[in-house]
């Protein structure tokens, strides 16, 4: 009894601290976002004069990180809202809407009155319900500078068979913020975690909402059991057997003044309802089996066929002095939770060189320069091994092969493919973090996100396809190259400061097993500024020029 009420006090006190911090992070950023609240009320001015639904034949959509890309139920098309891009000095927040047709390979941009303000790194969730529904919670608004920010807590629907938006309206409701994960559960949203961020303050969540689709009523679950701790950007997926599972996720926590200390996550857990009992949860801690992912934060997740969990790149940070760097990946890994074990996706590659030679395709990528057999590559890939110590004391090597530009990541072979293999050259999305997955017909479809090269965020605009029956390689749908994006350096006038600078870089997920400290750094942790409301506005009527601008590097995201 005694250990007991030891533990329920010490359960107690942690609340009443998270309870304190919310409140101090409320008032601290409360005048900040009151700035933000009028520039978001201007911009849905400016978008209630749109009193009529356009669709508007396009080429693909501008560079961007931190949206999201979801299925439409009844038709093979992907649906990309918001999302946040960085050009070195200015954060640009979307909320456009744009639909990928599958089959014919074309962009369509879909305007319809009064939609959400503008956002990243909100969550959405697609329903089957009324012809589809996508469910829109949360997600943050930024200044142009990157150093003031507003964390939404609306819920919006968008009814795909009339393409009409829905803001609804319930109380109760989790606080506003970003980097959440949601997904759907029977006839239900389930919503987890998240962080809220003000100029000098920052709080991570662990709570559990649930939002009932027939109601339109929010509820706070309570679980028993021991859950994850406070935490953004986690994997939080359905099971068959219909649990759900939470993996990795980041947080940070203040160690001195202006010095953060960042962890990736890697523990894993399972929420179960308790059968019989309506409404009540219990936490699992589990422990998989197979290969795990290795330490990373800024992953993306889609379920794959057969209720998988696919998780693809991310990036591992490392701190040194007061830099800070990444290792960015492109890999792949699925988690099977009817066996409760994770595995790496390999992919079988394309095939041999002397068979595509004899069957007259190329050999190489374009612009890439040809070799003889025995010749070796001028540009040939690096590979890069690192090993990074856990907090348990576990060491993890990690090893990315990075291809160089002109060079082929296609492994030499010296067996003759079957006529049926024949194909092109290998292709593999660039290493990146806070990319867009979702998967159609067996299919992953994976869009944007970034990289870092040197000082430089460079944001994506590309799209890949794989076929995860197949697994044969990555098909290139919409290609991008980032040496052609602007980049704008900072500027030390108070001009050019007072216009806007770029946001700092920030990712919200992490691993249990991963720490470093950060002096203010990766998760946007801006401090300074206190800008005027007047001279927002003006940066942002800046803004509102189109959108068709020359494509640039973005910052970290969630």
């Amino acid at each position: 009894m005694g250990k007991k009420g030891k533990k329920e006090k010490k359960g107690r006190g942690a609340e009443k601290t998270a309870a304190k911090m919310e409140k101090k992070v409320s008032k601290r950023s409360r005048k900040e976002e009151e700035d933000l609240e009028a520039l978001i009320a201007h911009f849905q001015t400016l978008d209630a004069k749109k009193t009529q639904i356009v669709e508007t034949p396009c080429s693909p959509p501008s560079p961007r990180l931190n949206a999201s890309l979801s299925v439409h139920p009844e038709k093979d098309e992907l649906i990309l809202f918001g999302g946040e891009y960085f050009n070195g000095q200015k954060t640009f927040l979307y909320n456009e809407l744009y639909i990928y047709n599958i089959r014919k390979d074309t962009w369509t941009k879909v305007e319809i009155p009064n939609p959400p303000p503008r956002r990243c790194a909100h969550q959405a969730v697609v329903v089957p319900q009324g012809g589809g529904q996508l469910w829109i919670f949360g997600g943050e608004f930024a200044s142009p500078d990157g150093e003031q920010f507003y964390h939404y807590k609306d819920l919006w629907v968008l009814h795909l068979a009339t393409k009409t938006w829905e803001q609804v309206r319930s109380p109760g409701g989790p606080s506003g913020r970003s980097g959440h994960r949601m997904v759907a559960w029977k006839r239900q949203l389930i919503l987890f975690g998240g962080f809220h961020e003000s100029t000098r303050d920052y709080i991570y969540y662990n709570d559990v909402y649930t939002f009932d689709l027939d109601t339109f009523t929010w509820s706070k679950l309570s679980p028993s059991g021991t859950g994850p701790t406070p935490r953004s950007g986690c994997q939080m997926s359905v099971t068959p057997q219909g649990s759900i599972v939470i993996y990795g996720g980041y947080s940070k926590q203040r160690v001195k003044k202006d010095v953060d200390k960042g962890t990736q996550h890697s523990d894993m857990f399972l929420l179960k309802s308790e059968e019989g009992r309506e409404g009540r949860w219990v936490w699992t801690r589990i422990n998989p089996s197979g290969t795990k992912p290795t330490p990373r934060s800024g992953f993306s997740v889609a379920v794959a066929p057969n209720h998988q969990t696919l998780l693809f790149g991310g990036v591992c940070d490392e701190e040194e002095e007061e830099s800070l760097e990444g290792d960015f990946f492109n890999d792949l890994y699925f988690y099977d939770a009817t066996k409760n074990r994770w595995f790496a996706g390999q992919l079988k590659g394309p095939k041999s060189e002397k068979r595509k030679r004899r069957r007259g395709t190329k050999a190489e990528p374009e612009g890439a320069d040809k070799q003889d057999s025995g010749e070796a590559s001028a540009h040939a890939p690096l590979e890069v091994v690192r090993e990074v110590v856990a907090e348990d004391g576990t060491v993890v090597t990690i090893k990315q092969v990075i291809a160089t530009p002109g060079s082929s990541a296609q492994p030499q072979s010296d067996e003759d493919d079957s006529p049926e293999e024949a194909g092109g050259p290998w292709v593999e999305p660039r290493p990146r973090s806070n990319a867009m997955l979702a998967v159609k017909h067996s299919r992953l479809y994976l869009y944007g996100g970034m990289f870092e090269a040197g000082d430089r965020q460079v944001t994506l605009s590309d799209l890949y396809c794989l076929d995860l029956h197949k697994m044969d390689q990555w098909t290139v749908l919409v290609e991008a190259d980032p040496e052609t994006q602007e980049w704008l350096e900072e500027t030390d006038s108070e001009e050019d400061s007072d216009a806007g600078e770029g946001a700092e870089g920030g990712e919200d997920d992490e691993d249990d097993e991963d720490s470093s400290e950060e002096d203010g750094g990766h998760e946007r942790v801006a401090y300074g500024a206190d800008l005027g409301l007047l001279p927002l506005l003006n940066v942002f009527l800046i803004l509102l020029l189109p959108h068709e601008r020359a494509t640039a590097p973005l910052g970290d995201a969630w």
